[in-house]
């Protein structure tokens, strides 16, 4: 698994995407013993408005292991993948991109199989030094590893704690920054991934029981 993520971190591109997209995917996953769930639910981005939800269940073959995220979770979102009917310009996931200790978390891993930009959003820090930004929405830092920028350290609700964001493939920092804060309204996670884990919980008893 190294040396898969270290072969494909060599390939990552931090570029500035070209344009405002126009329809974009939010994807979380829940598991419950040995079954897990996938969920992407897709966004207007202008409009902030939910298009579609769909979503993929399957029995989990990879134990979680630290650092090794997407070889769990890339096989269920992938069968989500397959299932949806509106293609996104871009995908946020639930979890690490670019801040990754091989610069290859699942939102970076996951943009090779999709094709498409990729960002990630975290909940906690992985690895890396960051100096703690203000404490009004829209205040940021950087975090970084081994004297890398890796990812940018969010305040998206006033006197709350931050998240973690990261480029996953093919767009960069100030792009993440940008596109994530669009979707900050009242919630300390961005609404396009936060959507996305509520359909999880809600749909996790009924599919995975």
């Amino acid at each position: 698994m190294i040396l898969i993520q270290e072969k494909l971190s060599q390939e990552v591109e931090i570029i500035s995407y070209k344009g405002v997209p126009k329809i974009v995917s939010g994807v979380d996953l829940s598991f419950q013993a040995n079954k897990a769930i996938a969920v992407i639910t897709t966004f207007d981005y202008r409009s902030l408005s939910l298009i579609d939800v769909t979503w993929a269940t399957d029995f989990v073959k990879t134990s979680y292991i630290p650092g090794f995220l997407a070889f769990r979770e890339l096989p269920i979102f992938l069968k989500a993948w397959e299932k949806l009917q509106i293609e996104p310009e871009i995908v946020f996931f639930d979890g690490q991109g670019y801040a990754h200790p091989r610069r290859m978390g699942l939102a970076t891993h996951a943009s090779f199989f999709i094709e498409k930009p990729t960002i990630g959003i975290a909940k906690s820090k992985l690895i890396g030094d960051f100096v703690e930004p203000g404490y009004k929405k829209g205040d940021y830092s950087f975090l970084y590893h081994k004297n890398e920028k890796i990812g940018i350290v969010l305040r998206t609700k006033d006197k709350v704690k931050p998240v973690f964001i990261s480029p996953g493939n093919w767009l960069d920092f100030n792009d993440s920054l940008e596109f994530t804060l669009h979707f900050c309204t009242k919630y300390r996670v961005p609404e396009i991934t936060r959507i996305a884990h509520l359909y999880t919980q809600n749909l996790k008893e009924r599919e995975l029981l």
